[in-house]
This record gives C-alpha cells, structure tokens and sequence, in this order.
C-alpha cells in the first residue's frame, strides 16, 4: 500500500485550569491537569511557531528560567524526554517530584513578575491530506528533504503517542516490505529527535537515510 503523507496544524485554547504566579501553585495545577496538557507543554511546542527557544524544549524549563529566574530548576525539567514515558501519568509525577525537591531547597517560594503566569493550554491537531503518495522505500528517502516540518512532525514524532506501538508512521510502513527495509527502520530509529527542531530533525532524518539512496546504491 502507498505510503500518504499528511501535514497538520496546531488549535491551541486555554485548558481551563487557573493560571500558576508561583512554584507553590504550578505543582498544584500540575497534579489535576489534564494530560492533553502535559503533552502540549512538553511535546507540541516543536511545532507552534511562536516557540524559539534553543536551550529547553518544554514550557515548564523555559517558564522556569525565563519567569522564575531559577536556573537550577530549567536546567531539572529541560532533561525530561517525555518520549522516554509510555504513560504520561509517570511524567507528571516526575515533575512533582522534581518540584517538591525543589521547594524544599529553596528559602521562599520563587513568583513571577505580573502578566508572567503559567498558563496552561491544550491544542487540537488539524490533519490534512498533502496529496503526495510514496510508493516504495526509495520514494520515501528520495522525498524527505521535500516533506514539510508539519508532516516531519506528525509522521516521525507524534505518531509515537498515536501508533500501538509507539513509533513512527513511516517505520510502521516499511515494515510491510519485510527485509529490504531493515537497514532503512534501524536508520530511521538512530535519530535521536526530541532536544532538535524540526527543520534540524529532517536534517537528521535526510542524512541518516542517504547510504539508501538508489543513486548511492548504484555508485
């Protein structure tokens, strides 16, 4: 079966938790939100367009260095891969865990200024079909430079919370064509995705699968 590409897009609305001024009150948010939650603030920022920061992927390290002014704890939450947890409900007790360690070490409870609250959000992803089609392996490595961010993103990363198996669409493809594709699944898998952009990402992805160019075969 081909292999269609598709592209998507972020919705994003407040999650109807109150905002958190203080550490005290983020850990408590934190113990009722929703998942969606979690998963928007550590997983989606890759692809919101407002987000540019280059030293954390996830609002929480981000809100901690830039609003709380507390290096200690970013540096903490900025580590957190929350691909290394199947079940978000051990991410958010890591979290807790890391901010309890951190309000006990702490004189005073670290605020933020007015108008720098935590804000908790959620999104909806809008897919859409991008009208491409890969027909075999080789269409697929010659075709990842071309693949949009949107599309690097929703088949290579958030395919792992979507897919059984949790791992990426155009793995679970190739492995339709059995052996021929083993080289090109462990390439794929090599690519160490979630502290890079996507535009670095794809990148990776472009030259990790290069040695499986049909040119580069051939030569």
């Amino acid at each position: 079966m081909p292999f269609t590409v598709k592209d998507c897009a972020l919705i994003t609305r407040m999650a109807g938790i109150d905002n958190a001024i203080n550490l005290r009150e983020l850990r408590e948010r934190l113990v009722g939100c929703p998942i969606e939650c979690l998963f928007h603030h550590f997983c989606e920022t890759v692809i919101r367009p407002t987000f540019d920061d280059p030293e954390f992927r996830n609002d929480f390290a981000v809100w901690a260095a830039r609003d709380l002014q507390d290096r200690a704890l970013a540096e903490r939450l900025g580590i957190i891969n929350p691909y290394d947890y199947t079940d978000f409900e051990e991410l958010r007790q890591l979290v807790i865990e890391i901010i309890d360690d951190r309000l006990s070490e702490v004189p005073y409870i670290p605020w933020v200024k007015m108008g720098n609250d935590f804000r908790f959000m959620r999104a909806v992803t809008v897919v859409f079909d991008t009208g491409l089609k890969l027909e075999s392996p080789e269409n697929l490595v010659s075709t990842l430079s071309e693949i949009s961010l949107g599309s690097i993103y929703y088949h290579y990363v958030e395919a792992r919370r979507r897919t059984e198996n949790h791992t990426d669409d155009f793995t679970a493809w190739l492995t339709e064509f059995g052996e021929a594709s083993e080289g090109l699944i462990e390439a794929l898998a090599g690519v160490d995705f979630y502290f890079i952009s996507l535009k670095d990402l794809r990148t990776q992805l472009v030259r990790a699968t290069a040695p499986f160019r049909k040119e580069t075969i051939l030569g």
